[in-house]
């Protein structure tokens, strides 16, 4: 008797004349040191680019923002679909990683195998998630932005804002990027950062940047229980605002009153309204796709006074095509 028959029984044979199953493939772990090797700002944005052209035909699915067991642990389920793959992202932030030397960040996309449901394949994308939303700041500066834009701030000093720095750089020829910090000090170590790394870069005050930018991004975990990042005033008209760090109940960035001022993008309006900025915006507010703008179904930006926000919660079928793209740059089908 073998050792499945004397747990459970002795093991049917399938029905004479049935059709065999199909074999189960072994499960393929791509860690974190190989995805990391791989993606750059070109495969990210190329992935970008497919991503949001599938959201205005294909299925767009919400995600959730959860917590563990200590409430500073937060994770984000973010499922996705094609015509051919699916699967889903789990982001996870554990704040208290920086005590053990780790990233607070991480995410791992999960993808199954369509045939018979299950998971196919785990792939480790922490830094190249961070890619991944750079690049969706990217294609909506391209789409919104001014083609005459040179001068970028961004709102934040943390793990993703040099990113942000890097993939915006190469779709605008931005001359000076400003950087606005918590404190004076974390914007000078981030300035000296990105001199380093080739920018022309220095802190500055939060109405300093609304007032000589052309683009802002704001990349940072403000929340609605505390003061917006800048005043509505001082935002020029001309200028484009991509939000990348709202993306749960109760997070904010901008000041309510800007919606007002603004054409408003997003990746997902339901979500948007939900969990991204836009939670925030009147009831009244247009929310367009992105996907639409990029498609030409819509228009982006109309006049060059026109003040453009893109609302970046984060939608699923980013992982799904960057994982997709990995996995092409790897010679791997699934």
């Amino acid at each position: 008797m073998t050792a499945a028959e004397s747990a459970t029984g002795p093991v049917p044979a399938p029905p004479t004349g049935s059709v065999r199953p199909p074999a189960v493939r072994r499960l393929l772990h791509i860690t974190e040191e190989q995805t990391a090797a791989l993606v750059d700002e070109d495969l990210a944005l190329d992935a970008a680019r497919a991503a949001f052209a599938a959201t205005v035909d294909g299925p767009v699915f919400p995600g959730l923002a959860l917590h563990g067991s200590d409430p500073r642990n937060r994770f984000t389920l973010k499922p996705s679909a094609s015509a051919t793959h699916a699967g889903v992202k789990i982001g996870t932030y554990w704040p208290g990683n920086a005590e053990h030397g780790l990233p607070r960040h991480h995410s791992t996309l999960l993808l199954f195998d369509q045939t018979i449901g299950r998971v196919a394949a785990v792939l480790e994308l922490g830094a190249a998630n961070a890619y991944r939303t750079a690049a969706a700041d990217a294609l909506a500066v391209d789409l919104l932005a001014r083609a005459d834009a040179g001068t970028l701030a961004v709102f934040g000093t943390g793990h993703q804002a040099a990113y942000e720095v890097a993939a915006v750089t190469r779709i605008r020829p931005i001359g000076e990027v400003l950087i606005v910090g918590r404190t004076a000090e974390r914007a000078e170590q981030m300035s000296a950062a990105l001199a380093a790394a080739g920018h022309i870069a220095r802190g500055v005050s939060a109405e300093e940047a609304c007032a000589r930018a052309d683009v802002i991004v704001t990349a940072t975990t403000a929340r609605a229980d505390t003061p917006p990042l800048f005043e509505a005033a001082w935002v020029r008209p001309g200028t484009h605002i991509s939000c990348m760090g709202a993306d749960a109940p109760g997070k904010r960035e901008l000041p309510p009153e800007l919606f007002s001022r603004a054409r408003v993008f997003c990746d997902l309006p339901e979500q948007a309204r939900r969990m991204g900025e836009s939670q925030h915006s009147p009831a009244e507010t247009v929310l367009i796709p992105l996907g639409e703008v990029l498609t030409h179904h819509v228009t982006g930006r109309i006049d060059d006074s026109d003040i453009t926000v893109f609302d970046s919660s984060g939608i699923g079928v980013q992982d799904l095509y960057l994982g997709l793209a990995l996995l092409k740059k790897m010679d791997i089908s699934l």
